[in-house]
C-alpha cells in the first residue's frame, strides 16, 4: 500500500484522535454486558427482547463492515471519522436519555454503524501514513487499545451501575465522542486517496434483508412457536436473499464482498470455526452476568470482576499464542482451545443459585485462555495460503460473517434459556432460571464439540508457517 506524505507531528496527532475514538467505541461495544439485567428491570423488557441491544449492534457493524470499504474509497478521511464518530454521538445520546426500550435499542444501532465504520478506518490509516518499519508497533497500540478498552469495560460498567446509573455509560460515551470530533476538526488530515467508484448497493441490500432476516427469525425463537410465520419468514426471507447476494456476486466485476476465498481449504475451515466461536463466544458472555445478577443474585460489581480476571489473561496470552503459532503452527493451538472451551461449557451446564463465584470466574479464565489459543491464529492461518490481493476481502467477509454469528449465538442461547426457563418450575423462578442456563450452556457445549471435529479434522493437512 502506497504511502502518504506526511510530517511526523501531523501523523502522530491524527492517529492519536483517531486512537480516542477507537478506545471509546470499543468501550461502548461490550459496555453493556453487565448493565442487561438492569435496563431489563428499568424498562420491564425479557432476555430475549434485551438481548437484542447486544445483536442489534453486531448486526449493524456487520452490516457497516462491507460498506466501509466503499466508502474510505470515496469520502475524504476526515470527513469520513467525524462522521464515523457523529454516529456514535448521536447513538450515546439517544440510548443516554432513551425513555422506551425501542429508542435505546435504535441509539445502539446508530452507535454500531459509527463504530463499524471506525474500526476499520483506523486501521487503514495506519498502515497507510506508517512506514513498514514503524506500523508493527503502531499497531500494537491500536491492538492494546482496541482489546483492552473491551476487557475493562463490564468491570467498570459493573461499578457505575451499582453506585449511579446504567445511563452514565452513554453519557461519558457523548462527551468523549465530542471532544474527539473538536481535536479531529484541528488535527485529522486527508491522508488516503479517493476515487470515483460505483457503489454495488444491489448487493449490500440483499446482504442486509439476509443478515436482518436471520437475526430476526433467530432471535424469535423462545417466544412463538417454532414453525410460526414469525420465525419462518424472516428465515425464508434471509435464504432468498443470501441466494440472491451470491449469485450478483458472481455476475458484477466489483462484488461487495469476494467470495472467491472460499475456494481455499484454510479459509474455509477458518471461517467455519470461527463463525462457531464468536456464536460461542457472544452467547456466553450474554449469559453470564444474567446469571450472576438475575439467579445468583448478586451484584453488577461482582458481574464486572468475575470475568476481569479471564479478560486480562486473554489480552496477556494474544502475543503468546501468536509467538506459538509461528512456532509450532496451528493445530496444537487450535485443539488445545477448542478442548479447553468444551470442558468450560461442560463445566457450566449444572450451575445453582449457590454456585461458587470463585470457581465460575477461575473456568472463565480458563476460557479466555482458551479462545486466545484460537481466536487470533485461525485468523492468521485463513489468510496464510491466499494470494496478496485476496486477503483484504477474505479478511473482510471473515469479521462480516463473525460479527453475524456472534449476534445470532446470543439470541439463540438467550432464547434456549427463556424457553426452558418457561417450561421449569413456574413458582420457583430461580430454579427454572437456572435450569434455562445450565440448557443453554449444554447447547454451547455441544457447538464447542463440533468445533473440535472440525479442527482435528480440517488442520490435518496444516504445516508450521516456518515449514
Amino acid at each position: 500500500m502506497a504511502k502518504t506524505k506526511i510530517s511526523t507531528k501531523a501523523r502522530n496527532l491524527t492517529f492519536g484522535v483517531m486512537l480516542i475514538g477507537t478506545m471509546i467505541s470499543s468501550l461502548l461495544q461490550t459496555a453493556l454486558t453487565t448493565a442487561l439485567p438492569d435496563i431489563m428491570k428499568d424498562f420491564q423488557v425479557s432476555a430475549t427482547t434485551g438481548q437484542w441491544l447486544t445483536s442489534g449492534f453486531s448486526l449493524a457493524m456487520g452490516i457497516m463492515i462491507p460498506a466501509t470499504a466503499f466508502l474510505i474509497k470515496r469520502l475524504p478521511t476526515k470527513i469520513l471519522f467525524i462522521g464515523s464518530m457523529t454516529l456514535f454521538a448521536l447513538g450515546s445520546l439517544l440510548s443516554a436519555i432513551a425513555p422506551v426500550f425501542i429508542v435505546l435499542l435504535l441509539g445502539r444501532i446508530i452507535q454500531a454503524m459509527g463504530t463499524g465504520i471506525l474500526l476499520s478506518l483506523t486501521q487503514v490509516v495506519i498502515l497507510t501514513i506508517y512506514p513498514q518499519s514503524k506500523q508493527g508497533a503502531v499497531m500494537g497500540i491500536y491492538g492494546l487499545a482496541a482489546s483492552a478498552a473491551p476487557v475493562i469495560a463490564p468491570t467498570l460498567t459493573g461499578l457505575l451501575i451499582d453506585y449511579m446509573s446504567w445511563r452514565i455509560i452513554f453519557w461519558v460515551g457523548l462527551v468523549i465522542a465530542l471532544i474527539d470530533i473538536v481535536l479531529a476538526l484541528v488535527a485529522v488530515k486527508n491522508v488516503l486517496p479517493n476515487k470515483k467508484i460505483a457503489f454495488d448497493l444491489p448487493s449490500f441490500l440483499l446482504i442486509s434483508v439476509a443478515f436482518t432476516g436471520i437475526l430476526i427469525g433467530f432471535g424469535n425463537l423462545g417466544t412463538t412457536n417454532f414453525f410460526s410465520l414469525e420465525i419462518g419468514l424472516p428465515l425464508l426471507l434471509a435464504v432468498i436473499a443470501g441466494i440472491g447476494f451470491v449469485w450478483r456476486s458472481g455476475k458484477v466485476d466489483q462484488p461487495l464482498l469476494d467470495l472467491t476465498a472460499f475456494r481455499n481449504h484454510n479459509f474455509r475451515v477458518a471461517i467455519i470455526t470461527s463463525i462457531l466461536l464468536y456464536a460461542v463466544l457472544i452467547a456466553a458472555s450474554t449469559l453470564l452476568p444474567i446469571y450472576v445478577q438475575s439467579v445468583h443474585h448478586s451484584s453488577a460489581t461482582i458481574s464486572g470482576l468475575m470475568m476481569l480476571p479471564g479478560s486480562l489473561l486473554m489480552t496477556i496470552m494474544s502475543p503468546i499464542t501468536g509467538r506459538l503459532y509461528d512456532r509450532f503452527g496451528i493445530r496444537p493451538l487450535a485443539l488445545t482451545g477448542t478442548i479447553l472451551m468444551f470442558a468450560s461449557s461442560l463445566f457450566m451446564t449444572n450451575l445453582t443459585n449457590n454456585s461458587s463465584i470463585i470457581v465460575l470466574t477461575i473456568a472463565w479464565a480458563v476460557r479466555s485462555c482458551a479462545l486466545a489459543c484460537v481466536m487470533m491464529p485461525i485468523v492468521t492461518w485463513s489468510v496464510t495460503t491466499l494470494k496478496n490481493d485476496a486477503i483484504a476481502s477474505a479478511s473482510a467477509l471473515l469479521t462480516t460473517l463473525r460479527t453475524i454469528a456472534g449476534a445470532v449465538g446470543a439470541a439463540i442461547s438467550v432464547a434456549i434459556m427463556t424457553y426452558v426457563s418457561n417450561l421449569n418450575h413456574p413458582s420457583q423462578k430461580v430454579l427454572a432460571s437456572a435450569q434455562g442456563m445450565n440448557a443453554a450452556f449444554i447447547g454451547l457445549a455441544v457447538i464447542m464439540a463440533i468445533m473440535i471435529i472440525i479442527v482435528f479434522i480440517g488442520t490435518k493437512r496444516a504445516k508450521t508457517p516456518a515449514a
